[in-house]
């Protein structure tokens, strides 16, 4: 499928990560220039051939603006943005620390509003570019024993949704992906007994693939979505319909 890629920078956050590393490989092989961005692990992006590395913690003002100044001064600024990265914590709600609740909401949404914020900029000057957030189906139907997570990746589909109505006329489109379980680290916990029981819950019968998010991020940003904003791509397997 040609999809137009070639030649365009992409910004991916948590791109140490199974989906992140997924994601970057498949633009990378139609021709994106990658910037890789993760806050833990670069030694996992030393042979990624990207464009650019870097290493922060983007839930800091500060360290998106030396993002965004960095890739400024070596004429990388996004025209394409994935916002992947995310953490998890798993246990009862009433367990969890004010801290705990503040690290979660920074990483997975705090970090995707003000990378966006700053990636608009250019965006928005050009009248062209695409954004793709990384949810969860959690998000769009919650989970018991991951309370915060599910309220985080939720807030991530609003965000879609209400930013897609702000900036399309800014000839700028942007969509979410919902993966269910995916076998990456981030759910390494289950044990087999706990995976095979999801396989049986999951109508096409097996665990998703970071490949299987990452076809679907590189549809949403290729011209082949064109038309295509404000939506939420479930990658379940038919696990949340």
């Amino acid at each position: 499928m040609e999809t137009n890629l070639s030649g365009k920078t992409v910004l991916i956050t948590g791109a140490s990560g199974g989906i992140g590393k997924a994601i970057a490989s498949s633009l990378a092989k139609e021709g994106c220039r990658p910037v890789l961005c993760c806050n833990k692990n670069p030694e996992a992006l030393a042979d990624s051939g990207a464009a650019y590395v870097f290493q922060g913690d983007l839930s800091s003002d500060s360290e998106v603006t030396r993002l965004f100044e960095e890739l400024a001064a070596r004429n990388l600024l996004p025209e394409l943005l994935v916002n992947n990265a995310g953490i998890s914590k798993v246990g009862l709600f009433t367990d969890m620390s004010a801290d705990e609740l503040d690290e979660i909401f920074f990483v997975n949404v705090k970090a995707a509003m003000l990378v966006s914020k700053a990636a608009l900029k250019n965006m928005i000057h050009n009248h062209s570019g695409a954004i793709v957030n990384i949810s969860s189906m959690w998000g769009e139907v919650g989970a018991s024993c991951e309370v915060a997570y599910s309220a985080t990746k939720g807030a991530l589909i609003a965000f879609t949704k209400a930013l897609a109505k702000e900036v399309g006329l800014s000839g700028i489109r942007v969509n979410c992906v919902t993966p269910g379980v995916i076998d990456t680290p981030m759910n390494g916990h289950l044990s087999e007994e706990d995976l095979s029981a999801l396989c049986d819950e999951t109508p096409l019968g097996r665990i998703g693939s970071p490949d299987d998010v990452a076809e679907a991020v590189k549809f949403l940003l290729s011209d082949k979505a064109g038309f295509i904003t404000g939506q939420i791509l479930g990658v379940n397997g038919g696990f949340v319909i």
